[in-house]
């Protein structure tokens, strides 16, 4: 009778898991919210106000921005907010969350339910560091499920991914701001924030050449669909579907075929695959 019992116990504990895991997997692509995902650079006023509109900020609601990725997060508040303020009118916050924050229950339900969160440019490691396992990290997720708007920009356009591109390689000690070739098991990735799914984004993508780095992404997650997003330029994510907005264009690359490893220093060679150059206005569909 015990047997059954805990075999029973066992069973409804597996069932239980697995709906978890089924919704994690799928909540980021069945929001009520929206990405606003920046290949860094300038950011224009037109760029912004298109933030706002997807936004639709009302009177009581109010803007934070997340400046840990930067190393002057001071800076980076004040850049936004000087630029922001002149084209609305709600409070504009700097929430700076470090390890004696992160766990501020008070602070993450300001973080919460903010209406606009934005992430600043810098190093996307530097941010995961400060929000991975911790309540900020939950709050950002509740805040975009309840249809708040989550934007970022170069660094706060990478952390957006579930794989993060931390811009290192594995097989060069120096960091190059684009990779010399293409590479099996030379990109380094980490944990992101998972906002959006089965997607590689990197960032100032034509104005630094960054396609071997992306196609590399690709050799590591065949699966997933590449991203580089130019400067200046912007996805605005709708659940499963993308909408190009800027001034520059996206690159798209998915769908390889043949993928194989040559024996000389990591090499690879990919017989097709899909590739796509978008500009504004344009949309494409994520899985």
């Amino acid at each position: 009778m015990k047997k059954l019992l805990h075999s029973n116990y066992f069973i409804k504990f597996c069932m239980a898991l697995l709906v978890f895991l089924s919704y994690n997997t799928v909540s980021a692509q069945n929001s009520k919210g929206k990405l606003f995902i920046i290949g860094g650079g300038n950011r224009s006023d037109a760029l912004m106000t298109q933030l706002i509109k997807i936004t639709d900020l009302k009177k009581k609601d109010y803007v934070v921005v997340l400046p840990m990725s930067s190393e002057e997060p001071d800076s980076a508040y004040i850049y936004f907010k000087d630029q922001f303020q002149k084209l609305v009118s709600n409070p504009i916050i700097m929430l700076n969350f470090d390890k004696n924050t992160v766990n501020n229950k008070a602070l993450n339900d300001s973080l919460q339910h903010a209406k606009l969160i934005f992430i600043s440019g810098g190093d996307q490691t530097r941010f995961m560091n400060v929000v991975k396992n911790t309540p900020v990290y939950d709050a950002i997720h509740k805040a975009y499920q309840n249809g708040s708007t989550i934007a970022g920009t170069s660094a706060g356009a990478a952390v957006m991914c579930e794989h993060m591109i931390t811009g290192n390689q594995k097989l060069e000690l120096k960091y190059t701001e684009t990779f010399n070739n293409i590479r099996y098991d030379n990109l380094e990735t980490t944990v992101g924030l998972g906002l959006v799914k089965n997607v590689i984004i990197d960032q100032h993508f034509l104005k630094r050449s960054r396609y071997n780095r992306l196609l590399s992404a690709l050799v590591e997650f065949p699966d997933h669909i590449g991203i580089g997003i130019d400067e200046s330029t912007a996805l605005i994510v709708r659940n499963k579907e993308i909408e190009i907005a800027g001034e520059s264009e996206v690159i798209v690359v998915k769908n390889p075929v043949g993928i194989s490893k040559s024996k000389k220093e990591n090499l690879v060679s990919i017989k097709s695959l899909e590739m796509g150059v978008y500009t504004e206005g344009q949309k494409f569909k994520i899985k």
